[in-house]
């Protein structure tokens, strides 16, 4: 999993989004959770998620990020071998990161599952993932922000903690409300974001860009007359 290159994915259950945006090439993959399929108004059913996985995977997606759910940590076992045997390279099961949450990632993590701590909140928190031997963990910066946190320094500091200790484990940050928090997090090694949406609107929009290119083509214009 570890590489140098940018890797955003899109924070989508919905495949018109899907459709829209992965042929673009600027998308590593999807993270979805039983939220965002809510949102998609598709039941959190292994059946449905495996259809929306082939669907993915058609438009080019390279990884998926897919949440367990249900009562107890024995159901959240048995759903993650289920939505791991989709696809063993390219699905990572997301697992919270709580007490249970980590008795259940250790057991799967030796059985060769992909796995992503999700809902982080705390730079101390990496210590664990990175003793699990985790693929990512995701942090909700905007939640983190929210709770009166400095979540932009948080991250940062996990991001200190993964390069001291030369682990493998990426930072996926995830709950981003603006633009511009991706910018500060790069310039510090983060290289993994998952964006809602709204936030990519936010960044292939720019007033200026666009003004520029209007001009380009008025200029054409132009020309050919």
């Amino acid at each position: 999993m570890l590489n140098n290159r940018l890797q955003l994915y899109l924070d989508s259950a919905d495949t018109s989004l899907w459709e829209k945006y992965l042929p673009s090439g600027i998308f590593y993959g999807i993270t979805m959770n039983p939220k965002l399929l809510r949102v998609a108004e598709i039941e959190a059913s292994v059946e449905n998620i495996k259809s929306l996985a082939e669907r993915a995977f058609e438009l080019g997606a390279n990884e998926l990020h897919l949440q367990v759910w249900g009562e107890s940590t024995d159901v959240w076992l048995k759903i993650a071998r289920q939505l791991s045997a989709i696809d063993w390279q390219r699905v990572m099961v997301k697992v919270p990161l709580t007490e249970d949450g980590v008795l259940c990632a250790k057991e799967l993590i030796t059985e060769g599952v992909n796995i992503t701590l999700t809902a982080v909140h705390a730079s101390h928190q990496v210590l664990t993932a990175i003793s699990l031997g985790a693929d990512y963990i995701a942090p909700y910066l905007g939640r983190m922000t929210d709770a009166g946190q400095k979540g932009i320094e948080e991250i940062i500091a996990m991001q200190k903690i993964i390069d001291e200790t030369e682990s493998t484990l990426q930072l996926l940050v995830a709950s981003i409300r603006q633009i511009d928090d991706v910018v500060t997090l790069a310039q510090h090694g983060v290289s993994s974001f998952t964006l809602s949406p709204e936030r990519v609107e936010d960044l292939l929009k720019n007033d200026l860009t666009q003004k520029a290119a209007n001009d380009f083509e008025n200029d054409a214009k132009w020309a050919s007359n």
